[in-house]
């Protein structure tokens, strides 16, 4: 069921606005700038930061214990980043939810401007950010197309970049949606078939400067064309019931 209440005012003026999630893996040289940019994009806003390290074998806990100022949770093994932003959000204390990719590419800056759209559409919306320039490889610009385009025309979820890191939405509609492995990839389905709305907001996108890549081309592919195939069924299976009035004669 879809949320009914308006999460744009929290009812303790002490806790966050906005939760912002950061799921991590072997990304230590990246947080102590991400999140500095993250405090000066989210300046004057209650908000706190939530980074969950989804076993990582480098110093990115001991990074982001240093810093004094930012949630950490961990995984005792890597489950991978659906799971990662899963237990974030989980664990958030606002009633609004920003993520977005540990590696830098993503630019905080574009959290107010998706936050404040995501508000003025309401409560059931995923506001979803397009990488409209992107600053990949020719290869995964063109497979991440490829990719777009397949998904978009066997799920209908009508997103033109459904891989971006960076979306914002209210925490409560996440909460109503199945969890599974690799759920991230397609949330913007998973609102739609929920009865919610997804619109898509151009944001800006970086080269990685630091670190390398968790994840090759081929594993992407791969697992993609799975999930993909599991994400249909899902569709499939999943039956939202259509409540009628309430009924007058009840208590």
């Amino acid at each position: 069921m879809l949320p009914t209440s308006n999460p744009s005012e929290t009812p303790d003026s002490s806790a966050p606005a906005i939760s912002v999630v950061v799921p991590v893996r072997n990304e230590a040289p990246n947080v102590a700038p991400l999140v500095a940019e993250i405090a000066a994009a989210l300046a004057g806003t209650p908000h706190e930061i939530i980074y969950v390290d989804d076993g990582s074998t480098d110093a990115t806990a001991e990074s982001v214990r240093a810093l004094g100022t930012v949630r950490l949770l961990r995984h005792a093994s890597s489950c991978g980043q659906s799971a990662a932003i899963v237990t974030g959000i989980r664990a958030a204390r606002a009633p609004w939810i920003a993520t977005l990719d540990g590696d830098g590419q993503n630019d905080p800056a574009d959290i107010p401007r998706a936050w404040a759209r995501a508000r003025a559409e309401g409560m059931d919306t995923l506001v979803a950010g397009w990488r409209t320039t992107r600053k990949d490889t020719a290869t995964k610009r063109v497979t991440s197309r490829i990719a777009n385009r397949i998904r978009a025309k066997l799920l209908g979820d009508a997103t033109p970049d459904t891989g971006c890191g960076l979306k914002v939405f209210p925490r409560e509609l996440f909460l109503t949606l199945p969890p599974f492995d690799h759920m991230h990839r397609f949330l913007p389905a998973l609102v739609l078939r929920a009865g919610g709305r997804v619109v898509s907001e151009p944001v800006g996108h970086r080269p990685r400067t630091r670190g390398v890549s968790n994840y090759g081309t081929l594993d992407r592919l791969a697992v993609g064309v799975v999930d993909l195939l599991g994400m249909m069924w899902l569709q499939r299976r999943w039956k939202r019931p259509r409540l009628l009035p309430d009924d007058p004669a009840s208590p």
